[in-house]
């Protein structure tokens, strides 16, 4: 069976770091594709940062220079590194991985880490 579990969310400072982990576990080939996403409340999810098959990472404007995606193939896990944090940062993140299993590709969303940065 098939995990995604994330983890490294908590209450930093403004101006602070985080980093997000994101573990895949189970019968998996690789890693094809890697976003993170945030949502607060009452919005909708919207993509932080997005890593396709080629190794070309997207950023979001309110991001970039800021966060970081990372990955370790040999533990499946991918990294989201958060610095500069601001207030406005404040939300659930989460990972979407797309996982290579046998010959094909799934789409697997993480359970959601919270961050909150004060001020």
């Amino acid at each position: 069976q098939v995990q995604v579990v994330e983890s490294g969310g908590g209450l930093v400072q403004a101006g602070g770091s985080l980093r997000l982990s994101c573990v895949a576990s189970g019968s998996i080939s690789s890693i094809e594709a890697i976003g993170w996403y945030r949502q607060v409340p009452g919005n909708q999810r919207e993509s932080v940062a997005i890593t396709t098959g080629g190794s070309r990472t997207n950023y979001a404007d309110s991001v970039k220079g800021r966060f970081t995606i990372s990955r370790d193939n040999a533990k499946n896990t991918v990294y989201l590194q958060m610095n500069s944090l601001k207030p406005e940062d404040t939300a659930v993140y989460y990972c979407n991985l797309h996982l290579v299993i046998g010959t094909k590709t799934y789409s697997y969303w993480g359970q959601g880490t919270q961050v909150t940065v004060s001020s």
